[in-house]
Parts: structure tokens; sequence; C-alpha cells
């Protein structure tokens, strides 16, 4: 690859039909050429292409439980259909790849991925793992890995101080069908799409790692690992993980008005949102064991919604509540520039100045910032859903981020979006998404 530290991926699939009894094969190895880790599994009936995202999926999974995310990865394969789709050149056509698509491209913008189409027999290693997966299946047994013995005492983690993966990479899918964004090249930390995608899965596939360790992919991606980063040394916890969820859409926010302690209900848009983020999260790799929610009905409804999906109690945190806009509340950004613009002037220029009768940033900062290390300290070590607002989650987000103030008026969030922070108590807390609407698509 001509960088150090960095990562290859060879991935393959193959039918015997088309579509016909399938499998896959996928390598994991470092820029020397020295095998980490191989994963095989044989998946049922199903096409080609299906059993080569598939492949490429397991690679992916596979080098996360190396630990090496944020890391430098080429991803070699030799289906041009699911290079260039990946790489955002081709569209995504086919209603039955696209689930697959969209949780590959969700791995993907967990490293920073090159990827590469070679001709099949520069494929041969992941190539003769799916075929031997297949032909277990046939003699009705389950592939098993030998034994790896060209790969070093223990796996590398990309060297501390690499650049982190980009947070601000587009969703794969657009409204249109267009072609999925390119991912990879500047990568998000992004959580997996929801959708498992699996054609005619007949058991877990098997994996083994370079140090000896032998699995499963369900085992390596529907435990969300929280156990250090790529670009920086392990973490001797496990992370508290905050899922930041915004509510879903209002009255007020279909015609862009300032809605801060107004009360209004989620609108059946809004509903249908709820459900659409309850039912990702409910399901692998995210493994909800806390919801805690703003008091304010929208909030509280998009909470019930993930709620009812994963048979929890719905917390409240009072400070965790949108801002107060005070007279403001309601209006429209242009109202409020022709009603108060000496008012909108200040406001916008410090985070200490309120609208009139309202609170200001630095007010709402100090009380989220609060909100934060009560939920980390009381729930620490797991998994948390946290719904709130625009200006409590920018406000979460830009104290991960340790940036200005100013950063607000540089983020955005979509309603019903997806976010996410893991905090770690030896280690800085790390921004893993930002504004994932892939749920929605």
């Amino acid at each position: 690859m001509g960088a150090t530290g960095g990562f290859i991926v060879e991935a393959d699939g193959g039918s015997r039909g088309n579509p016909g009894p399938a499998g896959y094969g996928a390598v994991v190895k470092d820029d020397a050429g020295r095998v980490l880790a191989e994963a095989a599994e044989s998946i049922g009936t199903a096409t080609n292409n299906v059993a080569e995202y598939r492949g490429l999926i397991a690679g992916l999974r596979a080098l996360l439980a190396l630990g090496a995310e944020g890391g430098q990865v080429e991803v070699r394969m030799d289906s041009k259909l699911v290079i260039e789709q990946m790489a955002g050149r081709w569209k995504v056509k086919h209603e039955g790849l696209r689930p697959l698509a969209l949780e590959a491209a969700g791995l993907a913008r967990r490293f920073r991925v090159t990827w590469t189409w070679i001709p099949r027999e520069r494929n041969s290693h992941a190539d003769r793992l799916a075929n031997e997966a297949m032909d277990a299946a046939a003699r009705g047994e389950t592939w098993q890995a030998s034994e790896i013995t060209s790969a070093p005492d223990s796996a590398p983690v990309v060297e501390p101080g690499a650049e982190p993966p980009n947070t601000d990479a587009p969703t794969l899918f657009d409204e249109s069908s267009a072609a999925p964004a390119p991912v990879g090249s500047a990568p998000a930390g992004s959580a997996p799409a929801a959708a498992d995608g699996r054609s005619g899965t007949s058991g877990a596939p098997g994996v083994r790692t370079a140090d000896g360790d032998a699995g499963t992919a369900a085992g390596t991606a529907t435990s969300h690992d929280r156990r250090g980063h790529g670009w920086m040394p392990r973490a001797t916890r496990v992370a508290t993980s905050l899922l930041l969820l915004r509510h879903g859409q209002t009255p007020l926010s279909v015609e862009k008005r300032f809605s801060g302690l107004g009360d209004p209900s989620l609108t059946p848009t809004g509903l249908a949102q709820a459900e659409a983020a309850a039912l990702r999260l409910s399901r692998q790799p995210y493994e909800v064991e806390v919801i805690v929610a703003s008091p304010l009905a929208r909030a509280r409804q998009t909470a019930e919604a993930v709620a009812a999906r994963t048979g929890l109690t719905v917390l409240v945190d009072d400070d965790l509540r949108e801002t107060d806009f005070g007279d403001w509340e309601g209006h429209t950004f242009a109202e409020i520039q022709q009603r108060w613009p000496r008012e909108l002037a200040a406001w916008l220029a410090d985070p200490d100045t309120a609208p009139p009768g309202g609170e200001s940033f630095a007010s709402t900062a100090r009380r989220v910032e609060q909100a934060r290390d009560r939920i980390v300290k009381a729930h620490e070590g797991r998994s948390v859903v946290v719904v709130s607002h625009v200006t409590p989650i920018k406000m979460l987000v830009r104290f991960a981020l340790g940036a200005p103030p100013e950063a607000l008026y540089r983020m955005h969030l979509d309603l019903a979006c997806l976010s996410a922070i893991d905090y770690y108590a030896d280690g800085p807390a790390v921004v893993r998404a930002l504004n994932d609407t892939a749920h929605l698509s």
C-alpha cells in the first residue's frame, strides 16, 4: 500500500448457479502481506453479487475486530460492481443489494479506505476461502479456518497520532436513489447501517485472527466494540457510548420556526421517523441498555418509540431540554431578523447573550455538560440512547471535539438523525458518528 501501518482486505463471493448455493471469503493482511485474519461462510442460496457484498462486510468486520478502526485500508475485490458502487461511481439500483451496500458503507466509514479492482487471479486467497466454505456446506459441515502461521505475534493497531476519521461524510443514498457517496476516502466514524441484509444464511461464519482467536462474524459484528480506537492506544476500559438521537418532525420544524421550550408533538412523519430510528437501534450492532430523554414531548415521543422496541424504560433528564428561545419561540429566522435585528446580531456574536426572555447558549452549555457527566457516571461502560434536541446534541459533540462555541454554527443535524460519542475513563471522548440518517433512507 505504501503506507506504514496500513491494512489490506481482499474479499470475494460466488454462487454455483446465480442464484444457487453461495458463499464468501475474506482475508485481512498487513501492508507487508502477512495474513492477520480469515473469514468465510456458506450463505445458502444467493446471487454472486450478494455473496460478494457479504464477503466485503465480513472482511471489514474482521478488520474492526483487530482494533484497526480509523486506519488506512485498501479493499481489493474482483467484483467491478461492488468496487464501483462503494467508490460512489455507480448507482446501487438493485433493491436486494441496497441493505448490504448500506451496511458495507457504514463499516467502511470507520476506516480510510481505498477501493481497488483486481483481476480474479490476484484474488485467489479470498476466492479459495469462499469455495472452501461452499464445499464444506455441501458435505454438511461448517468451514473451519486453518491456523494462520504467517502473521505476527499480535495484530497491529494504527499508530497513535494518525489522522482520525472525518465525521461529516454523507449517507450512502439520497431520496432520488442517486449514486452512493464515496465511502472511506473521507470516512466518518459512523455506526453501521442497521439493515442486516442477509440472504439464506445457514450458520455463523468462521473467523480466525492472527493471535489464534476463533469466533464468528456474529460475535465480532454484534458486540458494539468500545475498547479503544485504531489511531490511539487501546483504552483500558470499555467506553460509555452515548447514541445521540434527535427527535422527529414537529409542526414547527416543518415551517423552520424556532422551537425551544414550547411543547409541540410529533407529526405523523415525525412518528414514522421515530419508529425508523427505534427499529435501527433495536438491532445489532447496537446493544442499547439505557434510554435517557429530554422532558419535552417531541423527545419523549421519540424515546418511547425506542423503548417500545427495546423493552426499556425511558429516564428523563431535565437538562437535556432545548434552549429557551424566549420571545423568539415559534418565529422564523426572517421574522426575528425583522423584529429584533440588534438582539439577533448580538445573540449570533456572543454565546453569553440570550434572546429576549430566553436562555443563552453559554447557559445551555453548562447544564448540558452537567447532564453528560451525570449520565456517563451513572451508566459507565454501557450503551445509552440520549434523545434530545439540536442545541444539546451539538453541545455534546462540541465538547467531545474540544471545539470552540462557534462550532455550533458549523454543524447540521437532521430530524431523527443519530450521532454517537464514546467516553473513556482513561482517555478522550471520541466522536464516532454525526448526523447519520441511514435509517430514514
